[in-house]
């Protein structure tokens, strides 16, 4: 809700070693914990969870965002419980399986992130909640935070995953929006002979790879293969799939690639474009205000190409807000998340931190941007239905799914393993989710 940390997602804090939700030490709340009785009478302090955003100006805009809150609710305070994104879910995890989690939190949707913590019994059913409060939710949002028919969490952003890339750099070398994988190549086999990057690649965390296959594979096979994928109507195994991975592995063996990208973490890899080292980068819309702030060159943003075509975007549903199943101050934690349902807070959000709120905002008059202006479009795309777009897979995905997902590609680029093999684990890795 007010959190952009998990806008660079929350996939973001998630190593691809880290352990399983289901394999970590100690139990889930027993049906007694859970829904815990409710501290209703006297002032009530909720403590609310994010990872540290990366520029200072966000944390000081949620800050502010708190306090407007807090004067609009009597009797309500907030505490901010900011920690280094990295460590997000691990903490998380603990602290919520111990009784002392944060009463608000934010966190990704989807089956492999919220879904896990729906499994385990450590969020609050909010269903009775959207019906109290009819929050204007877009279905398909909403869908990305129900789990055994229940509503666990409140949607924050709708997102897309692409190519921001340097403008001035393509004018300078007269280079053309790409067509299809081969321009891409094209323009890239001339960007690195001019002595800049032509694309950068950070992989350290691992989840970054993850986007990779996404764009790769959602632009080569359009919505409705990725819909057969994820549904298990197609295997992951598939020469569409394997194709999509030998992209990555030809941009690395030819050098279209920054030197060792599983070496290099987001941040430092988004340091690279801004500095104009690296001509393009892969990642999600997410980027755009940072974007705006640390770059002195034009920018846009298309989506990864297909092998015969411009491509689409992998759009979809990026973080949620959730509750703590064993809040004491549910009511006043639901009045938090109430809050950021208005169309006034939309308005901010779009505004302040360029987040595209999961209901439908009014953003007429307001001021975005020519990059932030084309991304607020096709998003709306998204809500809508109108455009064809892919996924970002690891929010639609299971855990194990995910970490052979991010293991597999970093080792696609190093060179220890091979595109055959990376989507054989991803089947093994699905079938076995399914059992």
């Amino acid at each position: 809700m007010f959190s952009r940390t998990s806008w660079r997602p929350l996939a973001a804090l998630v190593a691809a070693g880290a352990l399983f939700l289901t394999g970590c030490t100690g139990g889930a709340p027993s049906a007694e914990q859970s829904q815990a009785p409710q501290e209703t009478s006297g002032p009530q302090q909720i403590r609310y969870m994010i990872g540290q955003p990366e520029d200072p100006a966000d944390l000081e805009l949620i800050k502010s965002d708190i306090t407007k809150f807090e004067s609009e609710n009597a009797g309500i305070t907030v505490k901010l419980d900011v920690i280094p994104s990295e460590n997000v879910r691990t903490v998380l995890q603990t602290q919520l399986r111990s009784g002392e989690g944060p009463d608000v939190f934010g966190y990704d949707t989807g089956p492999g992130f919220a879904g896990a913590l729906a499994k385990a019994g450590l969020v609050y059913d909010l269903t009775k909640a959207y019906q109290e409060y009819d929050w204007p939710i877009y279905d398909f949002a909403k869908q990305r935070v129900t789990f055994d028919g229940k509503l666990v969490g409140v949607p924050s952003q709708i997102e897309e995953v692409g190519v921001f890339y340097n403008k001035d750099v393509f004018t300078e070398l007269s280079i053309e929006q790409p067509q299809s994988v081969a321009d891409l190549k094209a323009a890239m086999e001339k960007i690195k002979g001019s002595g800049v990057i032509p694309m950068v690649v950070s992989d350290k965390e691992g989840w970054q790879g993850g986007h990779l296959l996404s764009i790769s594979l959602s632009s080569a096979v359009g919505s409705q293969t990725m819909d057969q994928l994820i549904n298990g109507e197609k295997s992951w195994d598939s020469p569409e799939v394997v194709e999509a991975l030998k992209v990555w592995q030809d941009f690395q063996q030819s050098g279209y690639l920054n030197p060792s990208p599983t070496a290099v973490t987001y941040d430092n890899g988004n340091a690279l474009f801004y500095s104009g080292k690296a001509a393009m980068n892969p990642t999600g819309s997410w980027l755009a205000l940072d974007i705006e702030r640390n770059v002195k060159f034009d920018v846009g943003f298309i989506p990864f190409p297909a092998p015969n075509g411009p491509g689409i975007f992998s759009g979809g549903l990026g973080s949620g807000t959730f509750v703590n199943a064993t809040t004491k101050h549910a009511d006043a934690a639901i009045k938090f998340l109430d809050y950021g349902m208005t169309e006034e807070h939309g308005k901010w959000a779009v505004e302040k931190l360029q987040d595209i709120p999961a209901y439908p905002v009014d953003t007429a008059g307001i001021q975005a941007s020519p990059l932030f202006k084309q991304i607020l479009d096709d998003s709306a795309k998204i809500a809508d239905g109108t455009g064809d777009f892919g996924y970002n897979i690891d929010v639609l995905t299971p855990d194990a799914f995910n970490n052979a997902m991010w293991k597999g590609m970093q080792g696609l680029l190093t060179d220890q393993t091979t595109p055959e093999k990376v989507a054989a684990q991803l089947q093994a890795a699905y079938e076995k989710s399914k059992k």
